[in-house]
């Protein structure tokens, strides 16, 4: 077994006659001068709405959590009761902050799928609509003259 350096630039090299590294996933672009790599809106949409699916069912369980709780109390001298609502404690503030990241995670990616939909190319139309819309006005005494 090599070094750390000498595996690295043996992985990044790849088996022999291929192009080095490459994401997952990355197919070939055909020539089409476009790169490798495309985003889309819809993903990035549905990744957000999966992630805030998420945090709907956090508060089910953190619901289901406090139902459980219902009822159990600390004193009477016994001593495993006082330590289930500590650890009930630990995963009530678990869960609210897991709740709060899916949330705010929903959102952070459905702004990178409307900020990445703006490609180069996508703006540039934007540009030539505006320009469209309002064109220069005509030159005083016609184009002939």
């Amino acid at each position: 077994m090599g070094s750390f350096a000498e595996e690295w630039a043996q992985l990044k090299s790849g088996p022999a006659g291929a192009g080095g590294m490459r994401l997952a996933g990355a197919g070939d672009s055909g020539g089409s001068g476009k790169g490798d790599v495309q985003s889309s809106k819809a993903a990035w949409t549905a990744a957000g709405s999966a992630v805030g699916g998420l945090s709907g069912d956090v508060k089910k369980a953190l619901t289901a959590l406090d139902t459980g709780q219902q009822g159990l109390g600390t004193g009477g001298g016994v001593e495993s009761a006082a330590a289930q609502s500590e650890v009930y404690q630990s995963w009530k503030t678990y869960l609210d902050k897991l709740s709060g990241r899916c949330t705010a995670l929903q959102g952070k990616l459905e702004r990178a799928g409307n900020d990445l939909l703006l490609t180069d190319d996508n703006i540039k139309g934007l540009f030539v609509e505006l320009g469209k819309q309002y064109q220069d006005t005509p030159a005083v005494g016609g184009e002939g003259k």
